[in-house]
């Protein structure tokens, strides 16, 4: 099978590895890519729906597995159906659950699914009432999409209603700002539960949790992510499928009831509570940085499930998800300034040499090849994942992998995993 990815991060780079390693896959194509496929990279943009198309008459591509939400939401797969060719993601309307953070929650409500109460405001002044009504610690959420920045908790009302003022009147995250969602703030542990899709059935994947906040012991702004991990030892394998009755399984069946049944990854970013699991948002695709160390897990050939999922065929063809026993850690490895203003263009050396460690793995994200040299080209630069028995020797491993990267600017947190390991210390 001939096969494109769409994206150019390091999910893409982890999805085109693991492709790759499919008997059925002949030739893989990434479109735009980044300095890890190379090889493998296509000019065209993930947000060019029309170009992407083109492409794939003209490539005759077999399958189509897009990474980012961006050309989920789009209508990527609407345009694939169109011309024939299976694609691994949901529909348009479907990803609105991740476009439209209003949307969600309203799904939510009638799938009653738990989550946070909430307001939804397209107007400064009623944003306001509604903060002074309900005072602080608040979540203030741009609807839109705003590559994973458009969340902020706000630990005072002052802070709420310069979100709030932000977002609506300064147009801070542009039309994603237009509607903006306020929360109640959630105390807990986070734990991210992803879930291959086929419209009627859900296959959970193992757990994972992700570290959103840019500084050590999550201080700072929200960043797309600055490390994950798999398992979580927050939810055992077991419960799974108790979290996924609660949170997946009931959307799914919401959605089926709308005439928009969903189809292939659900990411439910679940908040685990004293008074049980909450949703806090769904994503339509596998979340990034947690996909990498999923990946690493994974020993089942990936393309099969896939397509069982596009087909509605999870359960007919009875898919089974085998794994390692191992934990996997990844760590990422971001320029200086992020997720606010920074310098691109470093180059990075070492790569190669943490890529020749036995059970680690760099996947390359906001980084370019050019006369032979791997440069910076975004925040996110790569993700340093490694496997280990325990979750401390994954992250012993990782760091070792981390340590022969060397580039200018260069920022990672230390403490990935240390959650988990303590929870795990603790028991």
């Amino acid at each position: 099978m001939r096969i494109l990815v769409i994206g150019s991060g390091g999910r893409e780079h982890a999805l085109a590895w693991k492709l790759n390693q499919s008997p059925l896959a002949e030739e893989i194509f990434v479109a735009p890519g980044n300095g890890g496929t190379f090889e493998h990279n296509v000019a065209v943009s993930d947000s060019d729906i029309e170009g992407l198309v083109n492409f794939v008459k003209e490539k005759n591509i077999d399958f189509v597995v897009p990474g980012p939400e961006l050309p989920l939401t789009l209508g990527i797969t609407d345009a694939m159906e169109a011309i024939g060719v299976p694609c691994f993601g949901p529909s348009k309307a479907c990803a609105r659950l991740e476009g439209s953070k209003a949307f969600s929650k309203e799904v939510m409500v009638a799938a009653n699914i738990p989550t946070a109460a909430y307001g939804t405001f397209q107007d400064v002044e009623k944003a306001f009432a509604f903060i002074d009504e309900h005072k602080a610690p608040l979540v203030i959420k741009a609807d839109g999409l705003a590559a994973g920045k458009g969340v902020i908790i706000a630990k005072t009302v002052e802070e709420a209603k310069e979100a709030a003022k932000s977002m609506l009147s300064d147009k801070k995250f542009g039309d994603a700002g237009n509607t903006v969602v306020i929360e109640e703030f959630l105390e807990g542990e986070e734990l991210s539960l992803l879930c291959f899709c086929d419209g009627e059935n859900a296959l959970a994947l193992p757990s994972a949790q992700d570290h959103k906040a840019v500084g050590e012991g999550d201080t700072g702004l929200n960043t797309g992510g600055m490390g994950a991990y798999s398992p979580a030892p927050l939810a055992q394998d077991e419960e799974l499928e108790k979290l996924a009755d609660i949170t997946v399984r009931p959307l799914l069946k919401e959605m089926a009831k709308r005439g928009t049944p969903f189809k292939g990854i659900l990411y439910a970013g679940l908040m685990m509570t004293a008074k049980g699991v909450k949703v806090l948002e769904y994503n339509v695709r596998f979340g990034d940085p947690e996909c990498q160390p999923l990946l690493m897990r994974m020993k089942s050939d990936i393309l099969p499930i896939m397509q069982a999922c596009v087909s509605g065929r999870l359960k007919a063809d009875n898919i089974k998800l085998e794994l390692y026993p191992q934990s996997a850690l990844g760590v990422v490895f971001a320029a200086k300034g992020y997720p606010e203003a920074y310098p691109k263009g470093m180059e990075i050396t070492g790569i190669d040499d943490a890529n020749a460690m036995e059970n680690v793995k760099v996947f390359q994200a906001g980084t370019k090849y050019e006369n032979g040299k791997t440069l910076s080209n975004g925040g996110r630069i790569l993700c340093i994942v490694a496997l280990g028995d325990t979750l401390q020797e994954a992250k012993d491993l990782s760091y070792r992998a981390v340590s022969k990267i060397s580039m200018e600017n260069a920022y990672f947190r230390r403490d990935i995993g240390d959650k988990g390991i303590k929870r795990l210390q603790n028991n």
